[in-house]
């Protein structure tokens, strides 16, 4: 190398190599912050509720009956066997102790996290086989953290767990740990598998994919290591901005961060080594060829990651504070991906040089290697016959597309929210077999004291209830009345949690309104309710939104109206054609109860917005070589040079999202099917197959109104 040649280098190996240093500081400051994420968590359901909505409102006046800024949220324990005199004297004996009971680890009490007011009570099934004990937790309290960094609830339950046995197995009986509190903690226990198993296993998929990609044992670890630098740096601002209540974090959105983050950082970074080495075969100097790499990714690379963090903000205008806060928590991460991609991983592979890509080292050799092949191939049989091509692929995704009516998607009860059967399922399903599904767990109207009599009168008649009574001080026995408020609690006959005893809910505040129009109904029943009419709604506002924002995007980004129509319009296919295909397999082959009916709106964010990229992708490349060699031979030579990448980008993305089916959960395996499906029929059908066969057909007019379109000669 020449005097010259090593002087052009210097400088910016330099700048790389400051990059490069600039990045392990900020990893090193952010990435202890990202560890620390799932201590600030939130995964109580009514705490998500919009402000206006009446079981909010409900909560708040309940709350003033305790004199403090909290909530009855019962944890039931079931004993099942024959029950006696005696086995009852016991076992209420011993509920009595519990309160005592110190958590692992800690100096704090259950006692600490009891409902102010509330007692632990005891009561037999009228059967004779089983008993019931209601310990009442302050949900606020229980959705702290311990001295331990350990989440309360978790540890409550599996303290009270440990404390039972031994004398429920004295007594003859068997126990279970459930109601709201057993599940949710159940709940708490899967979502922290999160920060640890998924991530290491969505981790060892990402490797194993890229390594069979790359047929090189070196090159992998480059975007991997990238990918986990924008993941710390997106959960330590994440952590941040939840320590400082700005935004809110549950189990979910914290899971989908990482897969989100390491599935489009890879693929953004699939995208640029690719380029980067096609460009090493035309270009002597590294750094020149990155530099015409870099101008022929970054735009596409920002359009694809503009088009889901602006997806993804929309979430913001969602009535659910946890919908909303998934938001700028999937868009940071993002963000994150797109500037670590255009920052850190050149400036690696610019230090490394030509040698990580061993054994397959890319010579200044000017073969353009990429144009032969079956990617070539298919490309070629598109543009001999496009019109067959559409319309084969296009009636088949129209076909799968009609099953989407069959979706259930109108909300599932947290016993079918598990994939398993955990003993807090188990316990809530032998529950209604000897007391009413809402026992220990009423439905709560809050009412006039001198409306009392007309409410419960009105009430008493409607859908599931079978008992009311009043709230009373449970020392004096008396009415308990606040500001002249009192709460009527109504046992329902179905499991509080589930959709049927959310059903009942409309009836009861018709007939609790018509009796006192103040009337307020809350509980749990009314909280799960109020959570799926508002995803019912957000489904209908918000889903619009995104499709207006992307075809704006889209527009811009190719300079075409008809193209970012015609685009959309494949991607929309696509993703009703999933909904058809997870109707399918959901209801017959994995044979989950339904769904949660914000999966719609979820799958929607993340196969629209992310299955665009893939047309992105391949649309800007294609734009680019338009101009040069004509639209119908661009669209070829287009496919053709971005079909193994694009197609490796939706492998890693589709792998990723179905690491998230490996946890216990019902809504994150559908989501992480429903991801992974969609977007391999994205990458293989929609992008490889329809689209092409479109723009060949359509031909120069696809980039109308721009000046593009006036190629007919090059065509």
């Amino acid at each position: 190398m020449s005097t010259q040649s090593v002087q052009k280098t210097r400088k910016p190996f330099a700048i790389a190599l400051l990059v490069v240093i600039v990045w392990f500081g900020i990893t090193g400051i952010f990435g202890p912050l990202f560890g620390k994420l799932s201590s600030v968590q939130e995964n109580n359901n009514s705490s998500f509720l919009p402000k206006g909505a009446e079981a909010t409102k409900a909560a708040d006046v309940i709350a003033t009956f305790s004199g403090k800024d909290s909530f009855n949220f019962p944890t039931l324990i079931l004993f099942e066997g024959t029950t006696t005199p005696e086995t009852f004297a016991a076992i209420n004996a011993h509920m009595s102790t519990v309160g005592g009971l110190t958590l692992d680890g800690t100096a704090s009490k259950i006692s600490d996290f009891l409902a102010p007011g509330q007692q632990i009570t005891v009561f037999p099934s009228q059967d004779g086989k089983a008993i019931l004990a209601n310990i009442p937790l302050d949900g606020n309290a229980i959705s702290k953290t311990l001295s331990n960094d350990k989440p309360v609830l978790p540890e409550v339950v599996a303290t009270l767990r440990a404390d039972i046995k031994p004398v429920a197995e004295a007594n003859g009986l068997t126990h279970y740990v459930t109601g709201p509190g057993g599940l949710l903690g159940d709940l708490f226990s899967a979502f922290g598998t999160l920060d640890s198993s998924l991530l290491l296993t969505t981790l060892g998929v990402v490797a194993i994919i890229l390594i069979l990609v790359y047929r090189s044992p070196i090159l992998w670890i480059i975007p991997l290591l990238s990918s986990l630098f924008a993941l710390s740096t997106a959960g330590g601002i994440v952590y941040l901005l939840a320590k400082k209540n700005i935004i809110d974090v549950d189990g979910q959105s914290q899971g989908i961060l990482s897969v989100l983050v390491i599935g489009a950082a890879t693929d953004y970074a699939l995208l640029l080594i690719a380029r980067y080495r096609e460009e090493l075969h035309l270009h002597e100097n590294r750094f020149d060829a990155m530099k015409s790499a870099y101008k022929g990714v970054w735009e596409p690379i920002l359009a694809s990651g503009s088009t889901v963090a602006i997806s993804l903000l929309i979430l913001l205008f969602s009535q659910l504070t946890n919908t909303a806060g998934l938001g700028p928590i999937g868009a940071i991460g993002i963000v994150c991906s797109m500037i670590t991609i255009l920052t850190l991983l050149p400036a690696l592979l610019l230090i490394f040089g030509r040698w990580i890509f061993w054994p397959r080292r890319p010579l200044f050799d000017g073969d353009d290697h990429v144009m032969s092949g079956p990617w070539s191939k298919l490309a070629n049989g598109i543009g001999r016959n496009p019109r067959k091509a559409w319309v084969v692929t296009g009636s088949v995704l129209l076909l799968l597309a009609f099953a989407s009516t069959t979706l259930k998607a109108d909300g599932i009860g947290t016993v079918d929210t598990f994939t398993g059967n955990p003993e807090s399922v188990v316990g809530q399903k032998l529950l209604v077999t000897h007391f009413p599904g809402g026992e220990g767990d009423p439905t709560q109207i809050v009412v006039a004291v001198d409306k009392i009599d007309a409410v419960t009168a009105a009430v008493k008649s409607a859908p599931g209830v079978t008992e009311i009574l009043p709230l009373v001080d449970p020392m004096t026995k008396v009415l308990k009345a606040v500001n002249n408020k009192a709460i009527l609690n109504l046992t329902l006959d179905k499991a509080p949690d589930s959709v049927e005893a959310g059903n009942d809910i409309p009836k009861i505040r018709e007939l609790a309104h018509a009796a006192d129009p103040s009337s307020l109904v809350g509980g749990t029943s009314a909280v799960y309710f109020d959570v799926r009419t508002a995803n019912n709604q957000d489904n209908k506002t918000i889903i619009p939104i995104i499709l207006l924002v992307i075809t704006i995007i889209l527009g811009l980004l190719l300079r075409s109206i008809l193209s970012a129509i015609v685009l959309l319009g494949t991607v929309l296919l696509s993703y009703f054609a999933t909904l058809g295909v997870c109707a399918l397999v959901f209801n017959h082959i994995f044979g989950f109860a339904g769904g949660d009916n914000s999966f719609p709106l979820f799958a929607f964010i993340f196969l629209v917005a992310l299955g665009i990229d893939y047309n992105i992708f391949l649309m800007t490349r294609v734009r680019e070589e338009s101009g040069k060699i004509g639209t119908r031979a661009g669209i070829i030579k287009g496919v053709t040079v971005t079909g193994a990448v694009i197609t490796s980008a939706g492998v890693v993305l589709a792998a990723t999202f179905a690491v998230l089916g490996l946890l216990p959960l019902v809504p994150l395996a559908e989501l992480g099917f429903a991801v992974a499906f969609g977007v391999l029929l994205d990458t293989i059908i929609v992008r490889s197959i329809l689209v092409p066969a479109l723009v060949h057909e359509i031909g120069p007019k696809i980039w109308w109104p721009s000046k593009l379109q006036r190629e007919d000669i090059k065509s």
